[in-house]
């Protein structure tokens, strides 16, 4: 069985929960309840889990002996069988791998993303556009809310940046391993000779600031408001709505324009501004523990190369963990859930080899 040093453990673990949750004491006690509960909840999947990978190896012996056989019936039948089983014994060993792997306290948040251009003008700008379009497909299409804190459009169409608040349980989950740098090789339209030219966008993700995460000190940050701007006409904003909010001591500068209303921008600039502080704050301490960079899928910095969108030959290249898949219009199209789920599985096997 896979993994089965560690089935006595959680099958141990499991019976005693069982127990636990008996106790009058416990029973009167909602929240050692609810924690409780939630523990024999992962833990009994995490041993039935075991137990069906236990009963696909045996009914996956019995199909191998079976092509033994003389009879050319039975043996189709086999091998048919033996095809299924062993797809639904790989679909379990990976549900069981992920399951054994701790959970990460910040996968639940909800999250803040930043897209901007990079290197390429007119065509990492469009890129970046694309970027966007993306991750906000995926995460309607997983039922998650997606808010544009603030974006810059540009005249052909892409955009400067753009800061997104995506909220749902289990968003960091899904888009923690977007941060890096895109890069996209492509004819630009623009392109009169056919030449293929190499642009880029950056991604940042955190995980959502909340007031309890963080305390500012007001005495910190400087706020200033000014004339939100516009595409021209009546689309501008003459009064003074947009929020800029400067933190003096990390010097990090936070702006958002997007609300009519003054007070709604500057909650919501105070929001990317608790998440920004507390990524640098992450970010410091991982380059401290240098010994968690070997728990992460590439080095976790905003300025690593970590996936290419080759148009000509319709693929995409994941560098960090050599993943490669073809069909770049589904996946433009938000349709990246197999990417994410090699992502995930990268890494779940990662950690449980440190483990």
């Amino acid at each position: 069985m896979v993994y089965d040093d560690k089935f006595e453990k959680y099958n141990s673990n499991l019976k005693e929960l069982e127990k636990q949750l008996q106790d009058p004491k416990i029973v009167s006690d909602f929240s050692e309840l609810e924690r409780i509960s939630k523990e024999y909840k992962k833990t009994k999947e995490i041993v039935d889990a075991f137990l069906n990978s236990e009963k696909l190896e045996k009914d996956i012996e019995q199909a191998e002996e079976m092509l033994n056989q003389d009879d050319e019936e039975l043996k189709e039948m086999a091998e048919q069988e033996l095809l299924e089983l062993n797809a639904e014994n790989e679909k379990n060993t990976i549900n069981l791998t992920l399951l054994l792997v701790p959970e990460d306290p910040k996968d639940s948040k909800n999250v803040i993303m930043e897209i901007r251009a990079g290197v390429g003008g007119d065509e990492a700008e469009i890129f970046a556009g694309e970027l966007l379009r993306m991750y906000s497909m995926y995460a309607n299409k997983n039922k998650y809310k997606i808010e544009i804190l603030s974006k810059t459009d540009t005249p052909m169409g892409g955009i400067k940046e753009a800061v997104l608040n995506i909220s749902g349980n289990g968003a960091f989950a899904d888009f923690k391993y977007e941060i890096g740098v895109h890069r996209v090789q492509r004819v630009p339209e623009t392109e009169k000779q056919g030449r293929v030219h190499t642009s880029a966008a950056s991604v940042v993700v955190m995980p959502e600031a909340e007031e309890t995460d963080l305390v500012i000190d007001q005495g910190d940050v400087r706020i200033d408001t000014f004339c939100s701007g516009g595409k021209g006409g009546q689309s501008v904003n003459t009064t003074y709505s947009a929020v800029r909010l400067t933190h003096i001591p990390t010097g990090i500068v936070v702006s958002c324009q997007d609300e009519r209303s003054q007070t709604q921008n500057k909650i919501k600039a105070f929001i990317v501004l608790r998440s920004r502080i507390l990524a640098q704050e992450e970010e410091k301490r991982v380059q401290e523990e240098k010994d968690l960079r070997q728990g992460q899928i590439g080095s976790g910095d905003r300025s690593e190369k970590i996936r290419t969108y080759n148009f000509p030959q319709d693929r995409l290249t994941d560098h960090r963990i050599k993943y490669t898949t073809h069909g770049l219009d589904k996946i433009m199209g938000g349709e990246i859930d197999e990417l994410i789920a090699n992502l995930k599985l990268e890494m779940a096997n990662m950690k449980l080899k440190q483990i």
